[in-house]
């Protein structure tokens, strides 16, 4: 079995991925995914623009996979969504049904062998599948795909459920029998979109992770969308039908949609952190935008921790919400106080550490009219290890606060993540290591506060516990191996 289309694994230069390596202090999105049943439409244009719209989940690469009949057309690579296609490459690319992928790599190196779609070639044709989450088997199910011969052009392990599909084909299953058979192989998080000739498919975990959503094409029965989100709906003008459940596979071709309950399915564990900060605030999750939802974050914040100030101020733009939610039940007025460069991306130029030490500012530029005497409360959705934090605090000081009041939308974040979101090992995680006042010495603010976990699950409206919190409470829903809990927790919370 072998993909359809491989890649120099050495098309950018080591500077390139270096660059990409730098850690940075944020929580990093996990990846967005999209995929198009739509005769008559140009299926890869909208692809382009659900990606286009989900391009927050995932910088890294990019990549569109059409069908037409058995054939399919694949363009891939390295960088946003708008460098990697244009009008001549998405031209050629024709066919009824698209998948397409943002990727921001959580495992596999950043390079462009790795970006998605994964496509494999099978006995009844290609099949192009792109993924968001995070297996936490990933080893043993590469080392049973080894022992059946199977080659591997990536390291993904988005591949490996590709090829595990594929392997499942090769020895006789149909398409959808030979998904069902390879999703019960697979451990971990996963939403998917997987392209077929025979159709489209998207699949959700049984906790159901990482979200994905189905929409409609002017309300037609054989027009469908899939993506992670519903701004990726919006987007094309398409309309919110419902999400793809936990356990369920639905499959969409010229019959129209179906839906089959691939697993049992367990008590639903949704990302938190895709409520506090990794979707769209204009995307909807439990029938409200998570706008609404911050905007709670921020008034709960206010009641558990209100403090005497003159003005309360953001860490733009994930903390914009929460901000105006904390000025709304404080009382205390909201106003711009840093100014985002919007754009500023990953770039292939690094300051020096000489222009980092003399105060360089390529993200955030604080207002000093605006600052200057003025006690400030400073409102942002998370912390991880402090770094950026530090720097912002500095600055705001510098541009004449008098006092800075940290409060931080979410609890602290005291474990990494297994399941899709790029964190640092839990030694490196600053709750982890640190009380709360020993975090405010470090950063240089005169308070500090953290929502509550209860405040925060309040704040989602459901009465049952239905959100993966494991970043703030360590109770990870999936089961995880001894091996890998050593290779990002400490010792003793592996029980050494």
């Amino acid at each position: 079995m072998i993909p359809s289309q491989s890649f120099p694994s050495d098309k950018y230069p080591k500077s390139y991925n270096e660059a990409y390596s730098q850690q940075p202090d944020k929580p990093e999105e996990a990846c967005g995914v999209f995929g198009i049943y739509a005769p008559g439409e140009k299926v890869a244009k909208l692809t382009y623009f659900g990606l286009f719209a989900l391009q927050h989940r995932g910088q890294e690469s990019a990549g569109i996979a059409t069908f037409e009949g058995n054939k399919v057309h694949l363009h891939k690579d390295m960088g946003l969504v708008s460098q990697v296609f244009n009008e001549e490459n998405l031209t050629q690319m024709p066919g009824k049904m698209g998948v397409g992928h943002t990727r921001y790599s959580t495992t596999g190196s950043s390079h462009i062998a790795n970006a998605q779609p994964a496509v494999v070639e099978t006995r009844l044709g290609p099949l192009a599948l792109a993924h968001n989450g995070n297996l936490v088997n990933a080893p043993e199910l590469r080392e049973d795909l080894l022992r059946r011969n199977c080659n591997f052009l990536t390291t993904t392990d988005s591949e490996l459920i590709a090829l595990a599909i594929g392997e499942e084909v090769n020895r006789g299953k149909e398409w959808l029998e030979a998904a069902i058979s390879s999703f019960h192989r697979c451990t971990g998080a996963f939403s998917l979109v997987i392209g077929t000739p025979a159709g489209l498919m998207g699949v959700r975990d049984p906790n159901g992770i990482r979200p994905l959503v189905i929409g409609t094409i002017d309300g037609n029965p054989q027009r469908y969308v899939l993506a992670s989100e519903t701004c990726a709906l919006d987007i094309i003008g398409a309309e919110y039908l419902r999400d793809v459940e936990p356990g369920e596979l639905v499959w969409i071709n010229n019959a129209g949609m179906a839906s089959f309950d691939w697993s049992k399915k367990p008590e639903r564990k949704l990302c938190v952190f895709e409520m506090i900060y990794f979707s769209r605030p204009d995307s909807v999750v439990h029938d409200e935008t998570l706008y609404s939802y911050r905007l709670r974050l921020g008034h709960q914040l206010a009641q558990e921790s209100s403090v005497e100030a003159d003005i309360v101020i953001a860490v733009p733009d994930s903390g914009v919400p929460a901000a105006i939610g904390f000025s709304r039940s404080s009382g205390i007025p909201y106003g711009e106080g840093l100014i985002k460069n919007r754009y500023v991306g990953r770039t292939f130029i690094q300051p020096t550490q000489s222009m980092r030490e003399s105060g360089i500012r390529m993200k955030l530029n604080p207002l000093k009219d605006v600052l200057g005497g003025k006690r400030v409360v400073l409102i942002d959705d998370s912390i991880v290890r402090g770094t950026t934090s530090r720097k912002i605090i500095t600055a705001l000081r510098n541009a004449g606060a008098a006092e800075v009041h940290m409060r931080v939308s979410s609890p602290p974040v005291t474990h990494p993540c297994f399941y899709g979101i790029d964190t640092d090992n839990q030694s490196q995680l600053i709750a982890a290591t640190k009380s709360v006042s020993e975090i405010a010495q470090q950063i240089g603010v005169d308070s500090l506060a953290y929502l509550s976990w209860e405040g925060m699950m309040k704040a989602t409206g459901v009465t049952s516990n239905s959100f993966c919190s494991a970043c703030f409470t360590g109770n990870y829903p999936i089961p995880l191996s001894e091996t890998l809990k050593r290779s990002k927790l400490m010792l003793e919370e592996v029980g050494v």
